[in-house]
């Protein structure tokens, strides 16, 4: 496989908040960028609430690489679900005087129609976490609780 390569651009607007945007996500009819912002967290001086950080974004970042993985890896073993969900939480913490990332856990649940296929799914779940491109690139700590739903 040959390298891809993903871009994004961030420009400061005002105080601790910026625009990022990737030419790569627009909108194909309208050539709309599709762009969000991000700050400081309000957790840190002059921070503000309700804007999506960094801290948030790496966080979403495992979480929804954990997703897309299930996903393809469901797909390809032809394994059959009603729905995914995963809740996450990010932990920053300080280690030897620097801000880090210490640990991101995860809360996936997949519901299912079939009490039998329980140990199947939790076993995609597994292997999924396992394969995760963003979980091997962090040196964060990567905790799951999956949780199987038989929903009928």
């Amino acid at each position: 496989m040959e390298k891809h390569f993903y871009n994004v651009d961030i420009a400061w607007k005002h105080d601790r908040k910026g625009i990022m945007c990737s030419p790569e996500l627009h909108n194909n009819s309208t050539n709309e960028k599709n762009c969000i912002e991000v700050a400081t967290p309000p957790e840190f001086s002059k921070g503000m609430p309700n804007i999506w950080s960094p801290e948030h974004l790496f966080t979403a970042a495992v979480s929804s690489c954990l997703m897309t993985t299930f996903l393809a890896i469901a797909e390809y073993s032809k394994f059959d679900f009603i729905s995914f969900k995963c809740s996450s939480k990010g932990v920053l913490d300080q280690v030897d005087g620097k801000f880090v990332m210490t640990e991101v856990y995860l809360y996936p649940e997949v519901f299912i129609a079939d009490e039998n296929q329980k140990d199947r799914a939790l076993r995609i779940l597994e292997k999924s976490e396992k394969a995760c491109l963003i979980s091997n690139s962090i040196t964060s700590k990567v905790i799951m609780e999956p949780k199987i739903t038989v929903q009928n």
